[in-house]
């Protein structure tokens, strides 16, 4: 059986990955495709209890930490989920995976990015994405989004939610320098336009590539 192929969406908060992943694992379905989506943190029974705690932004986290629960998360996902989907020719669409650790831990957080790439490289199990789609927007109009959608569902912001603009601006130059160095495997996308229209390019670079590549 052929491998699958691993579609992972990227950004910072607000800019529609998780909206954007739902809609890609409809369309690719709709299309006769067997396609997983999945999330980190999250994605297993262990991930989304880790999720709970690394988000949960009443609960005091030192930087190697919130580091160490990530990298867990991911290894715990890979190897229960990921592998096994990609091993049976499934497509595999990610909301997050180890370009946020660089771009948040990294960029944002200020850890060494050699080192996360090494811990990434453990953690992953030497699983790297066909393509990786970066929605960029500007952290205010990210944060405005995530507001709107705390006040919804009548929940407090998040860890990373609440941190300052700063940090978020740290987070997109993160993104959009990763963005820089792998052009063959990553695309920046606006995601300050319309659902339907970000919708609509994404599924037509998937779709392009995946017939390039099979």
């Amino acid at each position: 059986m052929a491998r699958g192929w691993f579609v992972t969406l990227e950004g910072i908060e607000g800019s529609g990955k998780s909206t954007q992943a739902a809609l890609l694992g409809q369309e690719l379905r709709a299309r006769g495709n067997q396609a997983v989506v999945t999330r980190e943190p999250g994605g297993t029974r262990a991930g989304e209890s880790i999720r709970t705690i690394f988000l949960d932004s009443s609960i005091s986290l030192e930087l190697g930490t919130e580091l160490l629960l990530v990298l867990a998360d991911r290894a715990q996902h890979v190897r229960e989920k990921l592998r096994p989907a990609l091993d049976n020719g499934l497509v595999v669409i990610s909301d997050r995976f180890c370009d946020s650790t660089i771009a948040y831990q990294g960029y944002g957080r200020g850890l060494d990015l050699t080192m996360l790439r090494e811990l990434n490289s453990f953690a992953s199990n030497g699983i790297t994405p066909d393509l990786t789609i970066v929605l960029d927007c500007p952290p205010e109009i990210g944060l405005a989004r995530t507001e709107k959608r705390a006040e919804r569902a009548t929940r407090v912001r998040d860890r990373f939610e609440s941190e300052p603009i700063e940090f978020h601006r740290r987070v997109r130059e993160g993104f959009r320098m990763i963005a820089r160095h792998e052009p063959s495997r990553i695309v920046l996308l606006d995601s300050t336009r319309g659902p339907a229209e970000v919708s609509a390019e994404i599924l037509r670079l998937v779709l392009q590539r995946t017939a390039a590549t099979r």
